[in-house]
């Protein structure tokens, strides 16, 4: 059984919707982010010493890092779930597209420098201005489709998770339609529904 390390709500949400919407069973060890340590108390960096989740630790003993990587890994492990197309096809480097473009466009270049505690007021501005620009961009594509691609994918499960950030940085999301129909459409799914039940329960406990 895989072994997911976590921290409530943030980017590795995604991965435990993944292992839902796939039929996965898995352990889940959540991590502290500002201590670095699990919630057995260990060093998380002795475990993934980039210190970031999503982790994925599989039961041969190789851990994946890299939210891109763990949730095409999670959807190769289960291909039946249609969570990512065919590795080797086109449909797959597409994507990989959508989890380049909000990884690194709207997670790492939009919301971490705008919720960073040291960022200032200038950095906000600027992030919110790479925010406001790739959903722009998801408002026209999602405009009259359900979810990025044919089906449901990994990407969306990035996607839901990333748009759930939104409240807390102040970004209303109404000025986007599709896109806040998308987070709603994609909330209803019940591995969505039931992972982003879980960490809040375990936000609200903290």
């Amino acid at each position: 059984m895989p072994t997911l390390y976590f921290s409530p709500l943030a980017c590795s949400l995604a991965s435990r919707i993944a292992l839902y919407e796939a039929g996965i069973q898995a352990n889940f060890v959540a991590v502290t982010l500002s201590t670095k340590r699990t919630q057995h108390d260990d060093d998380y960096r002795a475990i993934n010493p980039k210190g970031q989740v999503p982790a994925l630790l599989l039961d041969d003993g190789i851990l994946l890092t890299e939210g891109a990587a763990v949730l095409q890994h999670i959807a190769d492990m289960a291909p039946a779930s249609r969570l990512a197309p065919p590795e080797g096809t086109l449909e797959r480097r597409r994507l990989q597209g959508w989890l380049n473009l909000v990884g690194a466009e709207i997670h790492s270049a939009g919301f971490v420098a705008f919720m960073h505690p040291t960022s200032n007021d200038g950095a906000k501005a600027f992030a919110r201005l790479r925010i406001e620009a790739k959903f722009d961009q998801l408002q026209t594509h999602l405009d009259g489709r359900d979810w990025l691609m044919d089906d449901f994918s990994v990407a969306d499960a990035y996607l839901v998770t990333a748009l759930g950030w939104c409240e807390f940085c102040g970004i209303d999301l109404n000025r986007w339609p599709a896109l806040a129909a998308f987070r709603e459409r994609a909330r209803t799914r019940p591995a969505v529904a039931r992972a982003l039940s879980e960490e809040l329960a375990l936000r609200a406990a903290a």
